[in-house]
């Protein structure tokens, strides 16, 4: 059985259209079939409400008397890209403000504006004789700007990797906050109601799909950026007009140490035009499968711990390598099923009609890493080897006095398999025998939680995490928690002054 897309929108008109959303549809394709359920539905609502980075505004402020080529600009101290006609500009979601860091940014200026709220804008020229104005401040609202386009160029992922951390220290990431020693999971994307889960091989999304963004009636342009479908990692790009949004499906979110992003409502309704795409869309969340990353080491290629389905992750705990970890979304599955089902209801009501793409989206994508010329140095490159290491049950003058013939100033505390347990310092020894312990034990003074590196990362990743955490050395471990070696700010200068 087939139907077109105009036999659909005729069913929305006259008011016979069958929708349901994609979670009710499974139930329906495994009571009827995909040929019975092709023949029963019409329209399936899918949805998804989750942080996407790639996301921003276009606008046009208006010509100001005397005219301005803007060259610089600012709104709420968050710096918009002007390099288009004079008064054109764009602002992108994780801009940051100059004045406030990381707790504002471009998310915060779109949302403020979709609220109703006035920004200040703050912008500057050259001068030339047909804009002779150099600067120019004032304020503005959504309704003072001629246009206010929202176009992002990657949301909607079909599904992402989930984030969990191996080492000893909390880490901040686009991927929330992860606790050490996999304290925790993140994931994000809406699993059974994925609007490319739901037809990941885009039998029916396509450039010109009409899809419900932020509140409004928004396209899809084309696949978004790092678009990688043969690997189950495909995107969207979409627009909308700004002016008929809802600060109700969209917010200004901001990651604790990291930044800021944005939470875009998007919800793509799928026509049912044969048993084909039926089928697609009985897709369950048991069916939707993932990879959990450790974001504990900060390279490019992070290793794959394990392989889990969307079903687990949204039981509140997967196990990986033999361990019980909990998980958290970082997307709001609540507010996905409220806007599939807020688009199911403007179907039927014949406020939205369905459309043709007018060309397909490509099933080849690229998401391939950046070329890059100069290689990183690495830190068993710079790294000492010869480590002189102390025990827990060793006294404190013991340590003391290697510290002194070897010249250190850290040492690090192992246990009897050379296991990382410790770390001792000079200033830790000058503690003791300031408060009169200097004839304890090494466990007694040491530092058990130690902030490490390995071998095979980048220096200046090593680099970051000395000055994150305001230390001078890091023991280097393998993969058993061996110390293997020690990098230290005096390594990572010498080998800057060496350049």
């Amino acid at each position: 059985m087939e139907k077109t897309v105009g036999e659909i929108n005729e069913r929305i008109v006259d008011g016979s259209v069958h929708v349901v959303d994609a979670i009710e549809m499974c139930d329906i394709v495994e009571e009827l079939g995909a040929e019975g359920a092709a023949k029963e539905v019409d329209v399936v609502t899918t949805a998804t409400f989750g942080a996407m980075c790639s996301s921003g505004a276009f606008f046009n402020l208006g010509h100001s008397d005397p005219p301005i080529k803007i060259s610089r600009m600012w709104l709420n101290d968050v710096e918009a890209y002007a390099g288009l006609a004079a008064v054109d500009g764009y602002i992108g979601a994780t801009q940051l403000s100059e004045t406030a860091g990381l707790s504002y940014g471009g998310a915060h200026v779109i949302y403020d504006l979709v609220s109703g709220k006035s920004v200040h804008l703050r912008a500057r020229g050259f001068g030339t004789d047909c804009y002779p104005a150099k600067e120019v401040e004032t304020t503005i609202t959504l309704d003072d700007l001629n246009q206010a386009v929202l176009l992002n160029p990657r949301n909607a992922y079909q599904r992402y990797n989930v984030a969990t951390n191996s080492t000893d220290s909390t880490i901040y990431t686009y991927m929330g906050t992860l606790l050490p020693n996999y304290g925790n999971a993140t994931f994000s994307g809406s699993g059974v109601l994925s609007p490319l889960c739901n037809d990941p091989t885009f039998q029916t999304i396509g450039v010109g799909t009409r899809i419900f963004l932020c509140g409004a009636q928004g396209y899809i342009i084309g696949e978004g950026t790092q678009h990688d479908p043969e690997n189950g990692f495909a995107t969207l790009m979409v627009k909308g007009n700004l002016k008929e949004m809802s600060p109700e499906f969209m917010r200004a979110a901001t990651f604790e140490k990291y930044g800021v992003s944005m939470y875009v409502g998007i919800g793509v309704p799928i026509p049912i035009i044969n048993e084909r795409v039926a089928a697609s869309c009985a897709v369950r969340d048991s069916d939707i499968i993932t990879n959990v990353l450790d974001y504990g080491v900060p390279r490019r290629k992070r290793p794959v711990l394990a392989q889990v389905s969307y079903e687990q992750l949204r039981s509140g705990t997967i196990e990986v390598m033999g361990r019980e970890i909990k998980t958290s979304p970082l997307s709001s599955f609540k507010k996905s099923i409220e806007i599939a089902h807020l688009l199911k209801e403007q179907i039927e009501r014949g406020e939205f009609l369905l459309t043709q793409p007018v060309a397909p989206l490509t099933l080849k994508g690229s998401a391939k890493p950046m070329s890059q010329i100069e290689r990183k140095t690495l830190v068993r490159e710079v790294m000492t080897r010869n480590i002189i290491t102390v025990h827990p049950d060793d006294g404190v003058a013991d340590a003391a006095t290697k510290l002194i013939r070897g010249d250190f100033n850290h040492l690090p505390v192992v246990d009897e398999g050379g296991r990382l347990v410790g770390i001792i310092t000079s200033w830790d020894v000058s503690k003791a025998v300031a408060n009169g312990a200097s004839n304890g034990k090494v466990a007694d003074v040491m530092t058990r939680k130690v902030i490490s590196s390995s071998e095979d990362e980048p220096v200046e990743s090593a680099a970051h995490r000395l000055h994150a955490h305001n230390i001078s050395a890091l023991p280097v471990l393998d993969s058993e928690r061996r110390v293997i070696g020690m990098i230290t700010s005096e390594d990572i200068s010498r080998l800057v002054a060496g350049r």
